[in-house]
């Protein structure tokens, strides 16, 4: 059983009716990978004819197992007589030893088909990175002190763009993946492919991360050879050809770095430019300033704030200049006060102590030699507080002076002792 090439032009309306069958698939879109095809009966006449477009595959199966397959475009006859003849071009090698060992334990008495391989290129792929992944940006290389050398910068990005892929070993593709199926879709496919080519992908950023390549982030979408070159050395689309599909074309459409590593840039790229170091220190300035004046009551200690960060950044620098322009423009602005003539200042004299009388203090007693005193003792001569002493009694309740010889308290008639 074979095919034979059919005479050129033998699919036209003149000579088709001379074909007990004519199998055919005539529109494979880019969302189907195979197609089985076969007659009524499931049995392909003898003498019937096969037709392969360009961009297609055809594997006849008997029984499960492989008879015959050709990827060359044209009109072949089905002749049961004849033995496999391999008009596959470039997959010659690949459809002989696919006849000596394919088979799929087809349990039916006699079926035969003939399915159809899309060989074309499947386009609009499209893969993102779901979460963030590192990589080695050499556009912000950090200097290390040490040892004098520079590494990379850290970063975290996001990557969208899309792939493009095809079967390149029809007889792995329907043993790994497609089987005997009546049809195959791409969707079917479609997410497993999605999760190894951002495998493949997180190779390649690794890579051009390396001294070798160098590439910066936010340059990748450019490098699209590189990383088809790269793919194609590293063969890092390895799980997919060990299924007969391969990666044809690869391209990244845009990428973008997670917020904290915009935020490590921007102070990187301020640290190593002096003008854009100066502008962030206006902007601080500025804005210093305008919460100072906002502020009533901390309006000094802003002020203060302002003169320690001009001296903490130079007095060279653009804000010193800045401030020093504000204060001559103000000068400038306002009158001269005009001169106040110089008035001495009056002495102060500090009052004298104010004296408490005996009528204020209960405790006060006079010694006989005329000393008054608040102790037990008299602080001129040094006689103790005695009874004897006293020329004048107070009150026990109101603590007025009781006269000496009287008996009750002028103030609030209380006897006194």
């Amino acid at each position: 059983m074979g095919l034979i090439k059919a005479a050129a032009g033998a699919i036209g309306s003149t000579f088709k009716d001379q074909w007990k069958e004519v199998i055919s698939c005539e529109n494979m879109t880019n969302d189907v990978l195979m197609v089985e095809k076969t007659t009524e009966t499931g049995v392909i006449t003898n003498k019937s004819l096969v037709v392969v477009a360009p961009g297609q595959c055809a594997i006849i199966i008997e029984n499960g197992r492989v008879m015959d397959a050709t990827a060359e475009d044209g009109a072949y006859t089905f002749d049961a007589s004849s033995s496999p003849s391999f008009f596959a071009g470039q997959f010659g090698a690949v459809f002989k030893e696919m006849w000596q060992r394919f088979t799929f334990g087809g349990a039916t008495a006699k079926k035969q088909a003939v399915y159809f391989i899309n060989l074309k290129e499947i386009i609009d792929n499209r893969f993102g990175t779901p979460s963030p992944i590192p990589f080695q940006d050499w556009a912000h290389p950090i200097q290390n002190q040490m040892t004098g050398t520079q590494t990379p910068m850290r970063v975290q990005i996001k990557c969208f763009g899309k792939y493009t892929f095809k079967i390149c070993d029809p007889a792995l593709f329907m043993q790994e993946i497609a089987g005997t199926a009546s049809i195959y879709r791409k969707d079917q496919l479609v997410e497993q492919l999605r999760a190894e080519v951002l495998a493949t992908f997180q190779n390649i950023t690794n890579e051009l991360g390396t001294l070798e390549y160098k590439v910066p982030a936010l340059e990748m979408p450019s490098q699209t050879d590189e990383i088809k070159m790269m793919m194609d050395q590293k063969v890092f689309d390895e799980p997919m050809r060990r299924r007969g599909i391969a990666i044809v074309g690869f391209a990244v459409e845009s990428v973008t770095l997670d917020e904290e590593s915009e935020k490590k840039i921007d102070q990187y790229e301020i640290s190593v430019n002096q003008f854009m170091q100066q502008g962030t220190l206006v902007s601080s300035y500025g804005r210093a300033m305008e919460k100072a004046a906002e502020n009533e009551n901390g309006a000094m200690n802003g002020f203060m704030g302002i003169g320690m960060m001009n001296n903490m950044a130079g007095g060279n620098n653009i804000m010193g200049s800045v401030f020093s322009q504000d204060t001559e423009n103000s000068r400038v602005k306002e009158p001269a006060p005009e001169p106040v003539p110089e008035v001495e200042p009056e002495p102060v004299v500090a009052p004298a102590p104010e004296e408490k009388t005996a009528d204020e203090n209960p405790d006060l007693w006079i010694c006989g030699c005329g000393q008054d005193n608040k102790g037990k003792f008299c602080v001129r001569c040094g006689k103790p507080k005695t009874a004897a002493e006293i020329k004048e009694k107070y009150c026990p309740n109101c603590g007025k002076i009781v006269p000496e010889g009287s008996n009750f308290c002028g103030e609030c008639g209380m006897k006194v002792k």
